[in-house]
């Protein structure tokens, strides 16, 4: 009996050679995504078919493409975010999601450290004007004892809060379900912003999550306060966060993730007071194989869906 058909869509997947050795050895037949490039459109479908069982990353997977690909019995997903995914299709059509959330917590706590530490002390504009040649210190602020924001306290979340706590923050949570984590006081979201000196964003993308940070959200924090979002691009609306940001209506801004990737216009990057990372929050070495090998258990634990 032939094995089922593996395609693996994810690139960073495909290009970790231990990831495929040990993928290999639980299913030998395997399509890796060799070009390096992000598949979609004809090309997702093409590599796609026939397979029985996939392992996908940002790749877009809906209601259309399931329809020409039959064969598709179980997605298994590189990564936490589900937005890519229409999650309502896979179910109507009897298609596994196979998803292990948190795999990358870690290292999204890791780098919102970074952002918070950056705009609070001005680096991105000490860095500018580095740039321009022009040796000029910026004085900024400590994070150490400042009040800090957590919208959505999930995995993410609660990585930060241990990563917080030698600076002595006040921490302050915003969830729609009950906050389970020490040390963190639970609040309405326009309490949080109007007190917070740095505002992190850690929710996932949906049609209730949509532009949750716009222009009423951002004119209810202080002038001298940072947002920072490593979750999803569309949380925030960029437009108005560009608008705050240029009419100094708040200090800074780090984001690790827009709504547009890469974006349409290129002059977002050049806004002295944000820091601008390209969506590198979940993507470590260690993350990267963590992430790989939940996808493998994934496809491993639905073996029996795989060859039904």
């Amino acid at each position: 009996m032939r094995e089922p058909l593996v395609a693996v869509a994810s690139r960073s997947f495909s290009g970790d050679k231990v990831l495929r050795d040990e993928l290999l050895s639980a299913f030998p037949n395997c399509r890796f995504n060799e070009d390096g490039g992000r598949l979609h459109g004809e090309a997702l479908v093409g590599f796609l078919s026939d397979a029985a069982g996939a392992i996908v990353g940002v790749e877009r997977i809906d209601g259309p493409l399931l329809e020409r690909l039959p064969s598709l019995k179980v997605i298994s997903k590189y990564g936490v975010g589900l937005d890519s995914l229409d999650v309502d299709e896979l179910t109507k059509r009897g298609v596994v999601l196979a998803w292990t959330p948190g795999t990358n917590a870690h290292a999204v706590a890791e780098l919102t450290l970074l952002h918070m530490l950056a705009t609070r002390r001005r680096v991105p504009e000490g860095l500018a004007r580095i740039r321009e040649r022009n040796w000029a210190p910026v004085s900024g602020h400590l994070l150490a004892g400042a009040t800090v924001g957590l919208v959505g306290v999930g995995h993410v979340g609660r990585a930060l809060v241990g990563l917080l706590e030698p600076f002595g923050c006040d921490l302050l949570g915003y969830d729609l379900a009950q906050i389970d984590a020490p040390g963190v006081s639970q609040v309405p979201l326009a309490e949080l912003l109007a007190r917070a000196d740095v505002v992190s964003i850690h929710v996932p993308l949906t049609t209730a999550t949509r532009h949750l940070i716009g222009p009423t959200e951002l004119a209810l924090m202080k002038p001298g306060a940072v947002l920072v979002n490593t979750a999803r691009g569309g949380v925030v609306d960029e437009s108005a966060l560009v608008s705050a940001l240029m009419r100094g209506q708040i200090l800074a801004a780090g984001l690790d993730v827009l709504e547009t990737e890469p974006p349409g216009s290129w002059e977002i990057a050049e806004i002295d007071t944000l820091l601008l990372t390209p969506h590198l929050g979940g993507s470590s070495e260690e993350s990267n194989r963590a992430m790989g090998r939940a996808a493998i258990r994934g496809l491993v634990a639905n073996q029996a869906a795989l060859a039904g």
